[in-house]
């Protein structure tokens, strides 16, 4: 077993592997806490990463404009760095190569990875059963003394705490009702629907980009008059996460809201809709809870990822969630 002083992580995928892939951090940061934890991610997920402690340097990688010069100038400095761990649990190429440019002791990536055959340390990527924050364990196991990871977490600074603090003077929920993917996300006369069974004392925000401003506002044009506040491209990633760890309860779709709840263990009630939390993908948080339909249905999931538009027409995989069900804790 090696104690390595110089670590590199390497994550360059999207919003939620990034959160979850901190569990890493926290973890290798408890068990060598001499060491230097670098942070590799793809351009425009980097201020998730800002105010952590444990993490010396985030590199970035912009895979929109010269993507493979820049690609190839993180894997010189890599090289140059000298580290003795580099953990990848990205499953491409391009992060394989980086890893084993790198020249460490110690490379330890998942078996799916084209180059795996050449790190050092290769761990067989169960996709069924296993939580993604236990997949990524199982690639520092044989370096740590710990039998299990610890759990995300994301740093919001005093700032960021302070902003959103005008939104807190009052009992509050808060609702990320969109996803990237059509299928992941519940539709918005479903929110509408949900948000007319909170009790008149709840504040209501609605959390996301910029880009999901407009469909906020549908639902808030629906919810008959309910104090339901557009918050979408308002806050920063960070700052949404803040304002969440302070509200009674967070709904969120399969998406990347319900792991910035899960990093600041946010009360958290996730909505499945044509993925399932069997993938490894479902909030960590202390008070959280899955919703799901009881529908038999033969064609769910139909996919990691979801789609642009449901296989088969018909989308039950959503419409069938009872709103009633989603709140019942609301109620209870």
């Amino acid at each position: 077993m090696i104690s390595p002083r110089q670590i590199l992580i390497i994550q360059p995928s999207f919003l939620g592997d990034v959160i979850l892939t901190t569990s890493l951090v926290e973890t290798l940061a408890t068990s060598f806490p001499e060491a230097s934890i670098d942070f590799m991610v793809r351009k425009g997920n980097e201020s998730l990463l800002a105010n952590n402690p444990n993490i010396r340097s985030i590199i970035v990688w912009d895979k929109k404009h010269q993507k493979l010069a820049n690609l190839w100038k993180i894997a010189r400095a890599a090289r140059k760095t000298k580290y003795d761990a580099v953990i990848n649990t990205h499953r491409f190429a391009s992060s394989g190569f980086v890893a084993l440019m790198s020249g460490a002791k110690y490379v330890a990536g998942f078996n799916k990875n084209p180059l795996s055959f050449a790190f050092t340390h290769r761990v067989n990527h169960v996709m069924s059963g296993v939580h993604e924050t236990e997949r990524n364990f199982a690639l520092i196991a044989s370096l740590v003394s710990t039998d299990a990871p610890s759990a995300p977490r994301l740093y919001p600074s005093e700032q960021d705490e302070k902003l959103v603090s005008e939104y807190t003077q009052n009992p509050f929920v808060c609702i990320a009702p969109t996803s990237v993917w059509f299928t992941k996300q519940w539709p918005g006369d479903k929110w509408k629907d949900l948000i007319t069974e909170f009790p008149d004392r709840l504040h209501v925000y609605l959390l996301g980009a910029p880009s999901d401003k407009e469909a906020c506002q549908h639902i808030i044009e629906k919810s008959q008059g309910k104090r339901v506040i557009n918050l979408a491209g308002e806050l920063s990633l960070l700052q949404s996460a803040a304002l969440m760890s302070k509200a009674e309860m967070n709904y969120v779709n399969d998406s990347g809201p319900m792991h910035l709840a899960s990093a600041m263990d946010a009360p958290c009630t996730a909505v499945f809709c044509s993925t399932v939390p069997d993938f490894g993908f479902g909030p960590l948080s202390t008070k959280s809870r899955v919703v799901e339909t009881t529908a038999k249905l033969d064609c769910r999931p139909c996919g990691i990822h979801g789609h642009k538009a449901c296989p088969e027409g018909h989308f039950k995989c959503a419409v069938t969630i009872d709103p009633k069900h989603v709140s019942a804790h609301e109620r209870s």
